[in-house]
């Protein structure tokens, strides 16, 4: 029987195989890696990517939610299926259960983009890299440098730990049933000497500095600092989105 889209899942499956061979190619499985594959679906990725993994590597592992594709992926033997809520997985624990760093991909649901990405970014030190199918414009806000309106929170607590690439975009025609938007892949590496800083911190500044993105910075995040005691000579006189990722992370490390 033919599973149909649940709409409350974010179901969109993946079906032109062009694209699913550049994503493969994009992922490039290799010799002795583990990798961990969320919102496999019906198996677009997954079964290409079982084709291209080498035989010395772990387990392909997949998340999936909907206990009707869980049961359906768990028949093929080949697979470790987590059957869970991806924001429950412990993606810590399974880098630590197979003794090694894990590579993350898939089609994201896109109703949740932005708390997964979060989600993982507690585990990034357990990551080799992560690839993933989101809407476009999540894509360009995660990539996003200083000074256009794409620029905001999500790109600067990203861009401070990975590396984000935006690799191409993929058309809703590409998918059954198709999203009302356009797709993109992009590839988050982690950075090998991230800043040290105090995450919880940083994220409270990031946020404050965006809260009134319209407005100069001393409406908000000069409050913020201010409350704090902050004496330094940070330049408040300009909007958030003008801020380099670099100045954010420097200020929070003088905190």
């Amino acid at each position: 029987m033919a599973h149909i889209a649940r709409k409350r899942f974010g179901q969109h499956f993946l079906t032109d195989k062009a694209v699913i061979d550049a994503i493969i190619d994009a992922i490039a499985p290799g010799d002795d890696q583990s990798m961990v594959e969320i919102g496999p679906g019906l198996g677009a990725m997954t079964l290409p990517l079982l084709q291209r993994l080498p035989a010395s590597s772990q387990p392909l592992t997949v998340v999936e939610l909907d206990r009707d594709l869980a049961a359906r992926l768990r028949k093929r033997g080949d697979l470790t299926v987590i059957e869970s809520d991806v924001l429950k997985v412990d993606f810590g624990a399974l880098a630590q259960e197979r003794g090694r760093k894990i590579r993350v991909v898939g089609n994201l649901p896109y109703n949740i983009s932005s708390p997964i990405l979060f989600h993982l970014l507690q585990y990034v030190e357990q990551v080799v890299d992560q690839t993933f199918m989101l809407q476009k414009e999540v894509v360009d806000r995660m990539a996003a440098g200083p000074g256009g309106k794409e620029y905001g929170r999500l790109s600067v607590m990203l861009q401070w730990r990975y590396d984000v690439e935006a690799l191409f975009d993929v058309p809703p025609e590409a998918f059954d049933p198709p999203p009302r938007v356009d797709s993109a892949i992009v590839r988050m590496t982690p950075w090998a000497t991230p800043a040290v800083l105090d995450e919880a911190l940083f994220s409270e500044m990031v946020a404050s500095a965006f809260s009134q993105r319209r407005k100069l910075l001393r409406h908000s995040l000069g409050r913020w600092l201010e409350a704090r005691g902050y004496g330094g000579d940070f330049d408040l006189h300009r909007r958030a989105e003008e801020v380099p990722v670099a100045e954010f992370v420097a200020l929070a490390q003088s905190l």
